[in-house]
């Protein structure tokens, strides 16, 4: 006979609890397609491959389509060190060379991408890997950047000047994970080295995505760099365009990947820590979620607002001027109340009781 002790009882009773929290996000992403950008330390390291693996695979069970676009920038950089072949950055963007390409396209191809379609296949037979030259995927076109007000030429680098999702419609009708490694030709056929962020944003606006997520290896967007505390947990579209000038170069192309997902009308788009193990379950499964979300200026965005499990808190509407109504999440101190004049925020700003600003939005 086995006796159960109070302490498990209770552990069991908070287990409850956050799967309950899950509920309305469940109910919100069902059917959806979320698109997920696979990048940074989460695709180095042995445990977090395995956590993100089973995060796609939960997310699919719970009835939301998943689809993953991945980079590879530090095998590529690895291999390329490897076969002793010079590589720079320029602007957050890998120069590109001939000779480079050809290794780009082998490790995102071959590698990358396929360990990630078995580590996710070990849950199921549901991964399938391609890339932007599958099925049209994506139609690369040339481009540049500007350091320091000169124009940079990056080699074989590419914008999506294109998208056609038929091939990945077709996977997600069948029940499949399509997982892009980002390479793709320009109209010419040539092979481009296509920064991954830019892709998973195009991708998501012509699968008119519910979400766009993008894992980092920080927590977020800082208003003051490197202070830890200045952490953005929901920035505007108009307030990110007046901050990009002025961010890193590794930050920049992954904020603005967020800010064209958008504007495309893709309703939010985070950039998160992966870092954190299951942080992309934390991101779209609970009320608080992590990193920094990208949501459309006030007076554009329609619809309900969920914050509280089960409870219709507040709508957002589009009438400019006009205050939009409560928005809470936790019991905690109203900072400001807000109206949806462009560039404000909307409705009230709910603080912890350590004074932190919580998301009024998910």
């Amino acid at each position: 006979m086995t006796l159960a002790r109070k302490h498990d009882v209770d552990a069991l009773v908070t287990k409850a609890s956050t799967l309950i929290e899950a509920l309305p996000w469940l109910a919100q992403y069902a059917g959806k397609v979320v698109v997920i950008k696979y990048g940074g330390n989460a695709m180095i390291n042995e445990e977090l491959k395995r956590a993100f693996a089973e995060d796609i695979v939960f997310l699919r069970r719970c009835g939301v389509r998943p689809v993953v676009v991945h980079g590879g920038g530090p095998q590529i950089s690895s291999m390329l060190k490897r076969l002793d072949i010079t590589s720079e950055f320029r602007g957050g963007f890998r120069v590109t060379t001939p000779e480079a390409m050809d290794v780009v396209r082998m490790v995102l191809v071959g590698q990358v991408g396929r360990e990630l379609v078995g580590l996710i296949n070990q849950h199921g037979p549901f991964a399938v890997g391609m890339s932007g030259e599958d099925g049209g995927l994506f139609t690369a076109k040339r481009r540049g950047t500007i350091v320091d007000g000169e124009d940079v030429d990056l080699g074989l680098v590419g914008d999506v000047a294109k998208v056609n999702p038929a091939a990945v419609l077709d996977l997600i009708e069948a029940g499949r994970i399509p997982v892009v490694a980002t390479v793709a030709p320009d109209k010419d056929g040539a092979v481009h080295n296509v920064n991954a962020d830019t892709a998973a944003a195009a991708l998501a606006v012509a699968l008119k995505a519910e979400r766009l997520v993008m894992l980092t290896d920080v927590e977020g967007l800082y208003a003051d760099w490197p202070d830890q505390d200045s952490i953005i947990t929901q920035i505007t579209v108009s307030e990110l365009h007046e901050m990009l000038p002025s961010l890193e170069s590794g930050m920049r192309p992954k904020m603005e990947a967020c800010l064209r997902a958008v504007q495309g009308k893709v309703p939010r788009a985070t950039v998160i820590d992966g870092r954190v193990q299951h942080s992309l379950l934390l991101e779209v499964f609970t009320n608080d979620g992590l990193g920094t979300m990208v949501i459309s200026d006030p007076g554009k965005q329609v619809g309900k607002v969920i914050s509280d499990p089960g409870k219709q808190v507040g709508k957002v509407i589009s009438d400019p001027g006009k205050q939009v109504g409560k928005v809470t999440s936790d019991p905690g101190k109203q900072v400001g109340k807000g109206t949806s004049h462009p560039g404000k925020q909307v409705g009230k700003v709910i603080s912890d009781e350590s004074g932190k600003q919580k998301k009024d939005q998910k």
